[in-house]
C-alpha cells in the first residue's frame, strides 16, 4: 500500500500595500497593481487656478456641489449649479482634466462629482471607504491626511474607535505615520470595494482645520 501524501496547505503571501507616487499624471494608472492602494499625482497648481480658487472661496459662500457629468459636460454643468464658477476658467478647465483623466482611466462615461468649500473636517477620524476607488485632490487649504498600511492597526478602525479620538484610539502607534498630501496633489485612494483589497483600503482623514480656515475639495466616484 502506498503511503498518503500529506499535502501542505498553500501560503498566502503576507499582505502588503504601497503608496505610488510621481509628478507626472500617467502614476495614476498604478492603481491597478494589486499592492498598491493609493496613488497620488504630485501635481502643483498653476498660479491662475489657485487664485481663482482662493477668489471662489472668498467669494462663493457655501458651495456643496454634486453632480453626475462626464468630461464634455462637466464644465457647462457646474457654472449652471454655482453662477460664481463662471469666473473660474482656468479652474474648470482643471477639473475637466481630472474628470477626463478619471473616466479613461476606469473606462466610464461620467463620473459622480462633489465640488465643496469646506469649513470643517467632513470625515475628521480615520477610516476606510467601503468603495471601489475615489479621486480626492484640494485646491485650497489644507489636504487629506493618510496612513501606509504597514502602519495601520485595522483592528482598531471603525466599532472599535467609536468616541475614542485617533491619537489614543491606537490606529496608528507614532504620530509621525500620519502623512498629508500637498494642495494640487491628485490621489486615488482605493476603497475595501476593489477587488482583493478587503483588509487593506487606504486609511485617511479629513485634516484639521484651525481658525475657521476653508478648504476647496473635489472629489470623483464610481457612479455608473
Amino acid at each position: 500500500m502506498s503511503a498518503l501524501i500529506m499535502q501542505k496547505p498553500e501560503e498566502r503571501a503576507p499582505l502588503i500595500r504601497r503608496a505610488a507616487t510621481s509628478d507626472t499624471p500617467s502614476i495614476l494608472a498604478e492603481i491597478y497593481q494589486e499592492d498598491v492602494n493609493i496613488a497620488i499625482w504630485q501635481n502643483g497648481l498653476s498660479a491662475q487656478t489657485q487664485d481663482e480658487a482662493t477668489q471662489l472661496i472668498i467669494n462663493g459662500g457655501k458651495l456643496n456641489l454634486e453632480i453626475a457629468a462626464g468630461p464634455n459636460d462637466v464644465i457647462t454643468q457646474l457654472i449652471s449649479k454655482h453662477a460664481d464658477l463662471s469666473n473660474t476658467e482656468y479652474l474648470n478647465q482643471h477639473i475637466q482634466t481630472l474628470v477626463d483623466m478619471f473616466c479613461t482611466l476606469f473606462d466610464l462615461k461620467r463620473a459622480g462629482i462633489r465640488l465643496s468649500i469646506l469649513d470643517q473636517a467632513m470625515c475628521p477620524k480615520f477610516h476606510v471607504d467601503k468603495i471601489p476607488c475615489r479621486l480626492v485632490s484640494t485646491f485650497s487649504g489644507p489636504a487629506t491626511q493618510w496612513i501606509s498600511y504597514q502602519n495601520v492597526d485595522y483592528s482598531k478602525l471603525g466599532k472599535a474607535s467609536f468616541n475614542v479620538s485617533d491619537d489614543v484610539s491606537g490606529i496608528y502607534t507614532d504620530v509621525e505615520h500620519i502623512q498629508t498630501m500637498r494642495t494640487g496633489d491628485v490621489a486615488l485612494l482605493k476603497g475595501s470595494n476593489w477587488k482583493n483589497n478587503e483588509d487593506a483600503g487606504l486609511v485617511h482623514r479629513s485634516p484639521k482645520q484651525i481658525n475657521n480656515e476653508k478648504r476647496l475639495v473635489i472629489t470623483l466616484d464610481f457612479i455608473d
